[in-house]
């Protein structure tokens, strides 16, 4: 049997819910507003993609900004990890760093305990990526009961990071999950995984949005305001389809 390498795809919209489905991913990354690096979903937004047949991990991040949180942050954090677990939610993702970047582990504490006990699968987001010493911070997330860690390799993209990846997979020894993300898309993927030996990957496969909704006129009028950008992105079924077809080439690969 061939061991299948899974593909996360993170939205922020039930359109890019239902493209990420009908492309095959293997799991979603729920969060509202990627274009700020994403934070918590809402309510009914769970309650959709926990319908969707697909495990779903919401993200829980109160704010944008930096990854720092004080005690009101981190009682609405386990709040929010309630509301995921009761909309039927499999997982969350969250992070928190101190102020030199390393991880926070008494503000991840309580959030992990309280995740690991309403039985949700937790993931550590790129806040791993600020970390000075990511094999220690490895170490630490696997001490507080993370099952993966998304990163980068502390670059900027994945693609950039491959030695650190690679590194850290190593490492993990099976313990955690080490999985790539950011800037993957079908031109990278199959390089980041074969060189990284990661068994999951993750990705927003996205595409500039078409606005075929609105007249061309209230388009420029709707950017002019803020309400929409010229950089919008939304998630594309295709290329989440080729991206799965890629890793299944790979867990072949493997499989010989």
């Amino acid at each position: 049997m061939v061991l299948k390498i899974g593909l996360e795809v993170c939205v922020d919209s039930p359109a890019g819910l239902a493209a990420a489905v009908a492309g095959g991913a293997s799991r979603i990354e729920l969060c509202s507003s990627l274009a700020l690096s994403g934070v918590t979903p809402s309510l009914g937004f769970m309650h959709l993609a926990a319908r969707s047949g697909v495990p779903a991990y919401a993200m829980i991040r109160p704010h944008p900004g930096a990854y720092h949180y004080n005690a009101d942050d981190i009682a609405v954090m386990c709040a929010d990890l309630d509301a995921a677990k009761a909309a039927g939610l499999a997982g969350a993702v969250f992070g928190a760093n101190l102020q030199d970047g390393r991880l926070d582990v008494d503000a991840l504490r309580p959030l992990c305990d309280h995740g690991l006990k309403l039985g949700l699968g937790l993931t550590l987001h790129r806040a791993f990526d600020l970390t000075p010493d990511p094999a220690e911070a490895l170490e630490a997330a696997i001490e507080l009961g993370f099952e993966r860690v998304l990163t980068s390799g502390g670059a900027r993209t994945a693609p950039e990071g491959l030695d650190m990846i690679a590194a850290l997979v190593r490492q993990s020894q099976g313990r955690i999950s080490v999985m790539p993300g950011s800037g993957l898309t079908p031109s990278t993927l199959a390089t980041v995984m074969r060189t990284t030996g990661a068994r999951e990957a993750h990705g927003s496969c996205g595409r500039k949005v078409v606005f075929q909704h609105l007249a061309p006129h209230l388009i420029t009028k709707s950017q002019t305001l803020g309400f929409t950008s010229a950089s919008d992105r939304e998630t594309c079924a295709e290329t989440v389809a080729q991206m799965v077809t890629i890793l299944a080439e790979i867990a072949r690969e493997r499989d010989v």
